[in-house]
């Protein structure tokens, strides 16, 4: 009988290689979610299935403060910003349930300024 000196750790390897692909797969998923934004609970809501294109996601917190793809800017900077996009850049739109109404109307009248029609809000469903 062939004695058992070392152990071939080879295997063991790939097997961790493929674990740390998926954690760092699913860890890109969890980002978008680093801000605390409850969006509204809704009844008569539609499924919706984003495309692989490009689109802004812009958020506003409880606190009324806006973001910019998870960054965090102010009104005048949101503008400047908005007016450098084209108008067919999709837009989707995250705002905490608990947000002051007149935030909301500040950053739809900025979107509205600038001609973005391009636009979906997200809630959640009931």
């Amino acid at each position: 009988m062939k004695r058992f000196d070392s152990m071939n750790v080879v295997p063991l390897i790939d097997v961790m290689l493929v674990l740390l692909a998926i954690v760092l797969l699913t860890a890109s998923f969890i980002v978008h979610d680093k801000l605390d934004i409850q969006l509204p609970k809704t009844e008569h809501t539609s499924a919706y299935n984003p495309d692989n294109d490009e689109k802004l996601n812009i958020s506003i917190d409880q606190y009324g403060q806006f973001y910019w793809d998870g960054i965090e800017i102010n009104a005048e900077e949101f503008d400047k910003q908005l007016s450098q996009l084209e108008a067919s850049t999709h837009i989707q739109l995250r705002v905490d349930q608990l947000v002051e109404f007149h935030h909301f109307v500040r950053l739809m009248d900025i979107i509205k300024r600038q001609q973005h029609d391009n636009l979906t809000i997200l809630t959640e469903r009931k």
